[in-house]
């Protein structure tokens, strides 16, 4: 595969300057896919333009006429209502897989195996969307199959993706957050508190929806490759190979 991408990524170089490569991506991938677009661009000459927002809007957007090449969503929810809204087919690859996590103001963390209680979350829970965005679903999910929803659902203070989630921890604006551990592993202010059981929830993938192959279907093989894989691993993302995709 990294030999294939590799020569994909030679003859664009060599064909001259592309057109950039639009990519609605879940804000949760910001870190990872701002490294992998600028890996992109300086081995194949083509710039890549991420967008960032929570699933649901960025879907929103494509189906209102948004130009995107490729929507990566954080759950297969907001990546089938895309394929239901477009007027032609489109491929789609599982391309990583995470972990839902407790969150705390550092250095208040522990090994991450803590009992899940409602003490460990304090008076404020800072989340997703619950209705709406992936990591907000995925924490409800998580909290009825505890049965901790409706004693917490009270301190549940809701953002507009899992980034804003996680910055109300970073701020001490939340005692606690539920997040990926990729947003765990990229905010030095926050702590992981405990993991939530992977039975507590639907599995975590990032569905990719390939919308124009011609111009997003190299970069979406570079992030499938074996060095793809091994970024995202590197920035707390489960690869595909680990059965998260």
């Amino acid at each position: 595969m990294a030999l294939s991408v590799l020569a994909i990524a030679l003859a664009m170089a060599g064909s001259g300057a592309a057109e950039p490569i639009r990519v609605f991506a879940a804000a949760s991938l910001r870190d990872v896919l701002d490294e992998a677009a600028h890996r992109w661009a300086a081995r194949a000459g083509t710039e890549v333009v991420p967008v960032y927002a929570g699933s649901g809007t960025l879907a929103r957007q494509i189906a209102a006429g948004a130009p995107a090449d490729l929507f990566i969503s954080a759950n297969t929810a907001w990546s089938d209502w895309v394929l239901g809204k477009l007027n032609k087919p489109a491929p789609v690859r599982s391309i990583a897989g995470n972990r839902l996590v407790i969150v705390v103001l550092a250095p208040g963390g522990n090994t991450g195996e803590e009992s899940i209680t409602p003490a460990l979350f304090g008076p404020r829970i800072a989340m997703g969307l619950v209705e709406a965005v992936p990591a907000g679903i995925y924490g409800k999910q998580a909290l009825e199959a505890l049965g901790l929803w409706q004693e917490l659902a009270p301190r549940v203070v809701q953002a507009d993706n899992v980034r804003g989630a996680l910055a109300f921890v970073a701020a001490g604006a939340a005692s606690s957050g539920i997040v990926y551990q990729s947003d765990a592993a990229a905010e030095s202010r926050v702590a992981v508190a405990a993991r939530f059981p992977e039975t507590s929830h639907e599995r975590i993938v990032y569905p990719a929806v390939l919308l124009e192959p011609d111009r997003a279907g190299p970069f979406l093989e570079f992030l499938s490759s074996s060095e793809g894989q091994a970024l995202f691993a590197s920035f707390g993302f489960l690869p595909v190979q680990a059965g998260s995709g």
